[in-house]
């Protein structure tokens, strides 16, 4: 493709190659998801090489409306047949009218950086036979491997309903998430590196950063840039796994670069550039995509979350101890995992502010005698009751399992709960969650139960379930 050059003095030479940097790795171009079968890469005799996994915060297990196709609450990325993975090859200042003439070459990939009226750059990008490209984003065009929706769930409610799922399939009316959001390279040999980059591209294989976008030469004379809404990743601070502790939020560029935050969400105002970090995904990475957050996890972080089938084993042997409610005496049971829209009558219920289980009855409110207090009283339209064996009052909700794998710590036995949606799971698990602040808006930041994003509350915004009988 020959493009003529602006000869605008700021500018570098019309069109020069780039060496290999625009950042410490490469971006790429889009195809379909890995996912799928016959996406995966299926060698002769050989396992499929896994990069990893990501999940969507907020869906215990599937989303609201089934899992279908590329849209998903979780998604494998597999090494693909065949590479498609691009890098940066040679860059070129144009004049910003014939930026759709220069752009016309539908097989090559490029990002356009509009500067002005009368001048843009445009940043060509070559085939890497070293990576393959996997693409995140609201469209449900071809080009993007893993379509993601805004994610519901805050402060209102417990979890979504009955089932506690607070993530809704669909999206909101002015979704948040961009079209073309990020983009995640993964090298195709050992150690397999993975590596995010804000930004897709498009179906003509094109990213735009409008005249309004972030964007800045860089000191090497090459060029970066923001997303209106911006990519944050937050890398944990220690082994994931082993020492879960929440790192810091970070905004990543369109080249890879790590920035700190921006004062709000689509300030124009970049975050300064955090040189000691960079884009490498590891076990336990989160990715805010504005209206969705996404977990990484890493094919020996997986090796130690419990699989569906110990999920099923944990169900049994807590119903098989048969936990009694402290009140009616009658026996209670965790219902089947695949159960999430009705609460089963023998479902065990919690009081949140104590921990005491037990089965459902209609009795308990207190009548509004002033502001609620510990021991005190709650009005009797805040669904808060007194818990019969402490008198603590608090909400008071059903019991789920947590019944995606991928979001446990560790395959320790269901003790505890988020507090107030009722999601139980291991200790570890709801230590490490409850420490992590996810994104919220422009700028707030908020501690959320990771199976219905539900924000958390009270001190620890988890509780130690307190059983009758000879679970406990």
């Amino acid at each position: 493709m020959v493009l003529k050059g602006s000869s605008e003095a700021l500018c570098p030479p019309p069109s020069l190659e780039l060496r290999p940097s625009c950042n410490k790795s490469q971006p790429s171009p889009p195809l379909g998801s890995s996912s799928q079968p016959h996406d995966g890469v299926i060698s002769e005799d050989k396992e499929p090489v896994k990069y990893g996994e990501l999940i969507i915060l907020g869906h215990n297990g599937s989303l609201a409306n089934g899992d279908k196709g590329r849209r998903r609450s979780r998604l494998a990325l597999y090494k693909r047949p065949k590479a498609n993975g691009v890098k940066p090859d040679v860059i070129h200042n144009v004049s910003t009218p014939l930026v759709s003439k220069a752009l016309s070459n539908k097989s090559q990939h490029s990002i356009s950086y509009t500067l002005s009226r009368s001048h843009s750059v445009i940043v060509e990008y070559t085939h890497d036979i070293n990576t393959d490209m996997f693409q995140i984003g609201r469209s449900t065009e071809s080009m993007i491997d893993f379509v993601v929706t805004d994610t519901a769930g805050g402060s209102s409610g417990h979890g979504g309903g009955a089932a506690g799922e607070g993530g809704g399939g669909g999206q909101s009316a002015q979704s948040t998430i961009s079209r073309y959001a990020c983009r995640i390279m993964c090298e195709r040999s050992a150690p397999y590196t993975a590596r995010i980059y804000a930004a897709g591209f498009d179906s003509s294989k094109n990213i735009f950063l409008g005249e309004r976008a972030a964007k800045w030469r860089t000191s090497d004379g090459l060029m970066d840039g923001l997303t209106t809404n911006g990519v944050l990743v937050m890398h944990p601070a220690g082994e994931f796994v082993s020492e879960p502790a929440p790192g810091v939020w970070r905004e990543i560029s369109v080249c890879g670069n790590v920035f700190a935050l921006r004062e709000t969400r689509s300030a124009q105002q970049r975050g300064k550039l955090v040189e000691n970090e960079s884009n490498t995904l590891q076990d336990g990475s989160l990715i805010d995509l504005c209206g969705a957050t996404l977990l990484w996890r890493t094919p020996a972080g997986l090796r130690h979350i419990p699989t569906l089938k110990q999920l099923e084993s944990l169900r049994q042997e807590l119903n098989a101890a048969r936990p009694q409610c402290p009140v009616g005496f009658n026996t209670l049971a965790f219902p089947s995992l695949a159960q999430r829209e009705i609460v089963d009558k023998k479902q065990p219920w919690v009081y949140v502010n104590c921990g005491h289980v037990h089965g459902y009855h209609n009795w308990g409110y207190r009548k509004e005698k002033g502001p609620t207090s510990p021991g005190g009283t709650a009005p009797a339209g805040t669904g808060e009751r007194e818990c019969p064996m402490c008198r603590r009052v608090g909400p008071y909700v059903p019991l789920w399992l947590g019944c995606e794998g991928g979001l446990y710590l560790d395959a320790g036995p269901p003790t505890h709960a988020f507090c107030p949606c009722g999601h139980v799971c291991s200790e570890k698990t709801v230590v490490g969650w409850s420490q992590i602040p996810l994104p919220h808006g422009t700028h707030a930041f908020h501690a959320a139960c990771p199976f219905c994003g539900t924000w958390l509350t009270g001190e620890q915004g988890h509780v130690k379930l307190i059983f009758q009988g000879p679970v406990d």
